[in-house]
C-alpha cells in the first residue's frame, strides 16, 4: 500500500463543553438530553442531516424490545402526541420517522443541548489516556471541539476506536457479525387485508403456498423472508426485508456494498409482495432509509462486561445503570435469510427485565470517554439483546447522567457513586 505524509496544520478549536457526545442515534440523543437536563454545557455531533440515526435516518419501524427508563418513556408520549396518523395520541411503538425528527430535535432544546448537524467525527484528542475532545470533518473544515466527558454514541464506537480502546467486532468464535439492512415503506397497502408478518417464527398459509416459503423461492439470496410492520400512517407498511451478509459496518466499501447489494433486492421484494402476500397487490415503494441498517459492529473491553447469562437469569446488578431491560436473541442468520440458529424469538422464555451494570459503559484503560449504545462490553450473544433501541436509549440516559455528574463534582467517570446516577435516572 502507498502512503501519503499529509503536511501538519494547526486547526482550529471551534467550542469547548462539559461534554460532547459523537452520534445522535438513540443512544446519543438520550445522553445528551439526560446531560443537558442535569445542567452540563452539551454538544451533540452527528453525521446526518436529522437526529435520531436508526429511529429516523435508518426508517426503523417501531421501536421493539422495552427499558424502565423515564425518558424513553418521554420519547413514546412525545411521539403519541406528534402522530398525524389514525392513533393520534395513544401510545404505541410504530414509528413515524418525520415526526420523531421533530420530536428529539424539541427534547434537545428543551434540555439546552447544542446539536451540529452534518459533522463527522474523525479523531480524538489525548493527554496520555484521557480523552479530552473529538476531531471534525464537515463543510465547515477540519475542526477540534474539546470536553471534560466524551460519549461515544456512534454505534461503531468509532471515538473509542480511534482512542485506541480494546474491542472485539462480531461472534467469539469467528468475528462474524449479523448482516445489514437498508428499511424501506410502501405505500398503498390494504391494511384491512393485510398479513403483517413481525417474526422469522411467523408462518401463514395461503392457497399459494406458505409467505416465508415462498419468500425464500422468490426473493434473490441473501434476502428471503418476510417481515413487514404497520405505520401511524394509513396504508403504509415498512419492510425488513433486503439483507447483505458479511459486511464490516466500519468499512466504507462494505457499507456501499450493502447498499447497492439492498436496493438491487427492493424490486424482486415488491414482486414478491405484491403476488403472494394478502393486502400488498397494490403496493409501492415510497421510501428508503438514509443509513444502512448496522446490527454489529466493535464492541468494547470495559470495566464489566454483560453477558448472555447475565441475561437469561435477569441478573439484578448492585450497580446498574440501566434497568428492566428487556428483550430476546434477536441474531439474524449470519450467513443468509432468516434467523440465525443461535436466535431467539417466539420461544424466548425470560419473562424478567435485566439490568445493565456501570462497568460495562466504561472502556478500559481510558479516562474522559464513555461508551452508549450497541457499543458497550458485552458478548456476541448478550449484544443481540441490547442492541435494541430502547435499551439503547436507556444506556444513553445512563452515560449522561453519568457525564453530568462528573463534570458537577469535578471527578473522574470511575469516581462517581453509582448511587447518585442511579438517583438521577
Amino acid at each position: 500500500m502507498k502512503y501519503y505524509t499529509e503536511p501538519a496544520r494547526e486547526l482550529p478549536v471551534a467550542g469547548e463543553y462539559d461534554v460532547i457526545i459523537a452520534g445522535a442515534g438513540p443512544a446519543g440523543a438520550s445522553a445528551a438530553i439526560m446531560a443537558g437536563r442535569l445542567g452540563a454545557r452539551v454538544l451533540l455531533l452527528e453525521q446526518n442531516n436529522a437526529v435520531g440515526g436508526m429511529s429516523t435516518s435508518g426508517l426503523m419501524s417501531h421501536w421493539t424490545g422495552t427499558v424502565d427508563s423515564p425518558l424513553y418513556a418521554k420519547i413514546l408520549e412525545r411521539c403519541a402526541a406528534a402522530n398525524e396518523g389514525a392513533e393520534q395520541g395513544k401510545i404505541v411503538p410504530w414509528i413515524d420517522p418525520e415526526a420523531l425528527k421533530s420530536v428529539w430535535l424539541d427534547l434537545l432544546r428543551e434540555a439546552g443541548v447544542s446539536v451540529l448537524l452534518y459533522t463527522f467525527v474523525c479523531g480524538v484528542i489525548k493527554q496520555n489516556d484521557r480523552v479530552t475532545g473529538v476531531i471534525t470533518e464537515s463543510k465547515s473544515g477540519r475542526r477540534v471541539f474539546l470536553a471534560k466527558i466524551t460519549i461515544d454514541g456512534t454505534g461503531d464506537g468509532d471515538v473509542a476506536a480511534f482512542a485506541g480502546a480494546a474491542h472485539w467486532k462480531g461472534r467469539e468464535a469467528d468475528g462474524k457479525m449479523q448482516p445489514c439492512t437498508l428499511m424501506f415503506k410502501v405505500a398503498g397497502v390494504d391494511l384491512d387485508r393485510a398479513v403483517l408478518l413481525g417474526s422469522f417464527e411467523s408462518k401463514h398459509w395461503t392457497e399459494k403456498g406458505e409467505l416465508q416459503a415462498l419468500a425464500r423461492e422468490h426473493i434473490p439470496a441473501p434476502a428471503g423472508h418476510l417481515l413487514v410492520y404497520r405505520s401511524p400512517l394509513p396504508g403504509i407498511v415498512t419492510c425488513n426485508m433486503t439483507n447483505c451478509t458479511d459486511v464490516d459496518g466500519t468499512r466504507a466499501e462494505d457499507l456501499t456494498r450493502a447498499e447497492l447489494i439492498c436496493r438491487t433486492q427492493m424490486p424482486a421484494i415488491v414482486r414478491y409482495l405484491r403476488g403472494y402476500v394478502p393486502g400488498f397487490e397494490r403496493c409501492y415503494v415510497i421510501s428508503a432509509g438514509s443509513m444502512m441498517g448496522v446490527r454489529e459492529t466493535r464492541r468494547f473491553a470495559g470495566e464489566q462486561t454483560l453477558t448472555e447469562e447475565d441475561i437469561l437469569t435477569a441478573r439484578q446488578f448492585d450497580d446498574w445503570v440501566v434497568r428492566g431491560a428487556h428483550f430476546n436473541f434477536d441474531v439474524h442468520n449470519l450467513t443468509g435469510a432468516g434467523l440465525d440458529p443461535t436466535g431467539v424469538q417466539h420461544a424466548w422464555s425470560q419473562p424478567a427485565g435485566y439490568t445493565i451494570p456501570y462497568g460495562c459503559l466504561i472502556p478500559k484503560n481510558l479516562e474522559g470517554l464513555l461508551l452508549a449504545g450497541r457499543n458497550i462490553s458485552g458478548t456476541h450473544l448478550a449484544h443481540s439483546n441490547y442492541r435494541v433501541m430502547p435499551i439503547c436509549a436507556g444506556i444513553g440516559a445512563a452515560a449522561g447522567a453519568a457525564a453530568a455528574l462528573a463534570v458537577r463534582h469535578g471527578v473522574g467517570l470511575r469516581e462517581i457513586r453509582v448511587d447518585e446516577i442511579q438517583a438521577a435516572l
